[in-house]
């Protein structure tokens, strides 16, 4: 037993009372008229993250170099996108900290936050954090208008957690104000976010 387990399985045991998940039924959760536009707003706006909209025969690699001229290292496992680095073939994370772009897909855009659902594709998944500057590719095809939708079509496909046991959501840049109330970028995860949205 793993010590992840042991602990759940200690937990479970000194559990005294449990309760029901709520019936969530009568929720109404926000919705909005263009789901897309609401994104791209709370992108730039509430996330911090640059957005860049691409046409669905614009080459990436060009669009990755013009946001990110100086990048020497730039890591991904995406077929069709140039790379130094690939997730899936590295000894350890620990090489992806040499990364100054990491390049990943998400699956699905939240226009009420402007989070990205990644679902772990990599075998090594510190790509999304250890990079400095990140790349997030998003089918406007793939945003939905609230949380509650974005959850419910992670719980619907059979494709997520099959290979991998984890996933995330990701809005913007790493930021953290609890050092003497000083923002600083680029405390736990990528110091800058684009998100490539594409037709």
């Amino acid at each position: 037993m793993s010590t992840r387990d042991k602990i759940l399985a200690a937990l479970r045991a000194n559990t005294s009372e449990t309760f029901e998940m709520p019936d969530l039924s009568a929720l109404n959760p926000i919705t909005y008229a263009d789901p897309v536009d609401e994104f791209k707003q709370k992108a730039v706006t509430v996330a911090g993250a640059k957005l860049i909209e691409a046409e669905a025969d614009d080459d990436l690699n060009t669009l990755v170099q013009q946001a990110y001229p100086e990048a020497k290292i730039i890591a991904s496992n995406i077929e069709g996108i140039k790379a130094d680095l690939n997730p899936d073939t590295v000894a350890t994370a620990q090489e992806l900290e040499r990364a100054d772009v990491g390049v990943i897909k998400g699956d699905i855009g939240v226009a009420e936050n402007a989070c990205i659902w990644i679902p772990q594709t990599m075998k090594e998944k510190a790509i999304c954090f250890a990079s400095q500057y990140l790349v997030i590719i998003l089918s406007k095809d793939d945003i939905v208008n609230n949380m509650h939708e974005a959850y419910a079509r992670i719980e619907a496909s059979n494709d997520y957690f099959q290979q991998y046991k984890f996933g995330t959501f990701i809005s913007g840049p790493s930021k953290t104000a609890d050092i003497e109330s000083a923002l600083v970028y680029g405390a736990q995860a990528a110091r800058g976010v684009t998100i490539l949205l594409r037709n």
